[in-house]
């Protein structure tokens, strides 16, 4: 698998809990924590988008962050009011496009990912709406996360074929009719999206909003393995996100899949050697990290 076609990254790096949890120095502000960021992984997800659009003005600042590493790429989430709310109105629509086109348009955006509830289960009501969303952001590589299995039928799966829209595979607690893990390829770009598999009700009932706080053992990074190396070997680009985002274990378990897939340096920042040494026994820091001589030694 070439690196260049894979990539692997967190969600959750703006969140307060990241600064001196994962990064040296609390009062970074999130724009130096991506640049950071951009040193161990490849990958990044801008969730903010889910609620309120982006600023053109911080886009081009998180483009400008990533300037040095130029396989960097984001994916971003689609706000709630589309996909929960669907409201497409012009003023609506118009606030979100001019947030994402300067990552657009720098060639970052791997994939807007339009993320809907596991109530949006596959129907003629529901398949118009979604060739309604796809032309509202016709421009946009688009991926769907449907949490509902019906969205696995034949004819869905040809829906999302003929109107170029990935679908999002992922990780999410077990419960009824919710989406497997899988490796669906229905479009050149291919998405992974590992949420976590505790507390299934916030993923099942509507208004649910999951912690975040999951943390992947080695071994259920090692079930993806097959998957994601089929994906990327039949993909134009495979895009791996983590959304554990709490406390910086999403880039904990992002950088545990680049050591399991052989993606890259094994490099890690260091709090999070020091707070994950099993999980990361085989990172370094990026900076060397000068050992204290005993007193005696001075």
């Amino acid at each position: 698998m070439a690196q260049g076609d894979l990539s692997i990254g967190p969600a959750g790096w703006a969140r307060p809990d990241w600064a001196g949890s994962v990064f040296v120095g609390s009062r970074q502000r999130r724009q130096h924590l991506l640049r950071n960021l951009s040193e161990y992984v490849n990958l990044a997800e801008i969730d903010s988008t889910f609620w309120e659009p982006l600023k053109p003005e911080i886009a081009k600042l998180y483009v400008k962050q990533v300037a040095e590493r130029s396989d960097f790429l984001f994916t971003a989430v689609l706000g709630r009011r589309f996909t929960y709310d669907r409201d497409l109105g012009d003023d609506f629509v118009a606030a979100w496009k001019a947030g994402l086109m300067p990552v657009l348009k720098s060639g970052r955006l791997g994939a807007l990912v339009m993320q809907f509830p596991w109530a949006f289960r596959f129907s003629g009501e529901n398949r118009q709406f979604l060739i309604q969303l796809r032309r509202a952001f016709h421009e946009f590589p688009l991926a769907a996360e449907m949490r509902h299995d019906s969205w696995l039928r034949d004819e869905a799966v040809t829906t999302l074929v003929d109107y170029r829209i990935g679908m999002v595979n992922l990780d999410q607690p077990e419960y009824f009719r919710g989406t497997p893990p899988g490796a669906l390829l229905t479009s050149g770009v291919a998405v992974v999206r590992l949420h976590g598999r505790r507390n299934p009700e916030a993923y099942r009932e509507f208004e649910g909003r999951p912690d975040g706080g999951y943390f992947y053992s080695l071994d259920e990074l090692l079930e993806w393995k097959p998957r994601i190396e089929r994906l990327a070997a039949n993909a134009a680009r495979t895009l791996v996100v983590t959304a554990n985002g709490a406390r910086g274990r999403s880039l904990v378990n992002a950088l545990q899949l680049k050591e399991v897939l052989c993606a890259g340096r094994l490099e890690a920042p260091e709090p999070l050697l020091a707070g994950y040494p099993a999980e990361l026994a085989a990172f370094r820091a990026r900076r060397p990290v000068q050992t204290l001589l005993p007193a005696h030694a001075a």
